[in-house]
């Protein structure tokens, strides 16, 4: 994923996964050998210490001349590629059941997806189940199918429970268009089936656009959609991803979820995840514990906690209620480390997978860009040191000030686009206001 930037989607703005080629994760060494055999690897071999640049950046940038041939890569380096940038910590050694991770790559097959969840010391993941910018995919094969079921089963993964697929952004359920519309459900009721062939229960998605038309159609088309996709497919919950855009986009209100959630026929096939970046740039503050309680009864009593089934953990790069997805690290934006304090010890959160979207690009010295991935590995850490710790204690506020200022630079420069923005759409106003005086004077006399 490179979220450091944003870019244009076909519907709404959200995270990016990369879909290029890369080099398939090495499962021990062999790209047939099975997970198990791996783990025994890895176990053998002591955790690396932290580089300066990442496995994925030797990778890329070989230590070879240039007018060498390329050489393929030794079995001890395809290890190493797959050694853990951090142990996983076992859940029940946390004071609550906080189940983190992020969406890794799929990349070479989906069982590659657990090798990538503990290549970060992941206890959750989430992925791409195809191509998220291609309608038409091969299906899973049958071998990818296995790896990937006896993987999570041999490493203590809950299919059902710890792996959140999201949906392509190409799909708009609420597409009135009726080819188009088609073609939406066909590739979404595709990724149910790709579910329950892996024995995933939970599916994330974007709820989609009105395109303009009517939000009580687009809602209705959304529902619809869902229940006809719930009657092709058996078990899957369909889960609703809160959104941070204002104008045609569903899903910034939690009237919105509630709305579509009404409509639904079978509620036990529907729930909700809560992006923590969308909904601070929506306007639903978190920032404190006191607006962080007021947000989440606002939930409850609108949505209902009973259709909370997941997170996604982002920073916003953007000011509150600026309605702009712009993901940033954890504690370097405008949301601050409280906020994650926060969820971290509430209660009703345990036992969800918390999946983190943040941005994991750098550019390493010859100015290319590269994934650096020990940046999920820390941040996993970082948010599992949150759960117990005293908010008022000075190990935390010393953390909160490193991070916020670590974050200082980028969080300044997109307030400064959102100023100019607002102070040029205030200079159109005050001159429509102008034009508009006499008719103003008018309405207010006949109210």
């Amino acid at each position: 994923m490179t979220r450091s930037s944003p870019r244009k989607r076909p519907l709404v703005s959200h995270k990016e996964e990369d879909d290029k080629p890369v080099a398939k994760p090495s499962v021990a060494g062999k790209a047939l050998g099975s997970l198990k055999s791996a783990a025994a690897k890895l176990a053998a071999k002591p955790a690396p210490k932290r580089k300066a640049e990442s496995d994925d950046a030797a990778e890329l940038q070989p230590k070879v001349a240039a007018s060498q041939p390329k050489k393929r890569k030794t079995e001890k380096a395809k290890d190493e590629d797959t050694m853990p940038l951090a142990d996983r910590t076992a859940v029940s050694s946390l004071k609550k059941a906080m189940f983190i991770g992020a969406h890794v790559s799929a990349a070479g097959g989906v069982n590659n997806s657990v090798t990538n969840a503990i290549h970060i010391g992941a206890n959750a993941f989430a992925l791409f189940l195809k191509s998220q910018r291609k309608w038409d995919n091969p299906p899973i094969t049958s071998e990818a199918k296995e790896l990937f079921m006896s993987g999570c089963s041999h490493h203590g993964y809950k299919a059902t429970e710890h792996a959140l697929p999201h949906g392509s952004y190409l799909v708009n359920l609420a597409q009135s268009d009726p080819a188009k519309a088609a073609q939406a459900y066909n590739a979404f009721v595709d990724d149910l089936a790709r579910c329950e062939q892996l024995g995933i229960k939970l599916y994330n998605f974007h709820p989609g656009s009105t395109l303009g038309d009517s939000r009580d159609a687009a809602i209705g088309r959304i529902a619809a959609q869902l229940n006809k996709s719930h009657e092709a497919t058996s078990s899957v919950i369909t889960v609703l991803e809160n959104m941070a855009g204002s104008g045609n986009v569903i899903g910034s209100t939690w009237e919105d979820l509630r709305d579509i959630i009404a409509l639904v026929d079978d509620k036990s096939r529907v729930g909700v995840c809560i992006d923590t970046c969308h909904a601070f740039a929506a306007g639903h503050d978190l920032r404190t514990p006191e607006a962080f309680s007021k947000t989440l009864d606002e939930f409850k009593k609108i949505v209902g906690i009973k259709y909370l089934k997941a997170f996604h953990l982002n920073d916003s790069k953007a000011p509150f209620a600026s309605n702009r997805d712009l993901h940033a690290n954890i504690g370097t934006g405008f949301l601050g480390l409280r906020a994650f304090h926060s969820v971290m010890n509430e209660d009703s959160f345990c036992g969800m997978p918390m999946v983190l979207e943040t941005p994991i690009d750098k550019k390493d010295d010859k100015g290319k860009t590269i994934e650096d991935k020990q940046v999920w590995a820390d941040e996993i850490k970082l948010l599992e040191s949150l759960i117990g710790m005293d908010a008022d204690s000075e190990d935390f506020a010393a953390l909160e000030k490193k991070l916020q200022a670590r974050g200082a630079a980028e969080r300044q420069r997109i307030q400064d686009q959102v100023d100019k923005k607002s102070a040029k759409s205030g200079s159109k106003k005050q001159a429509g206001g102008k034009k508009g005086k006499k008719t103003a004077a008018v309405d207010d006399e006949s109210d």
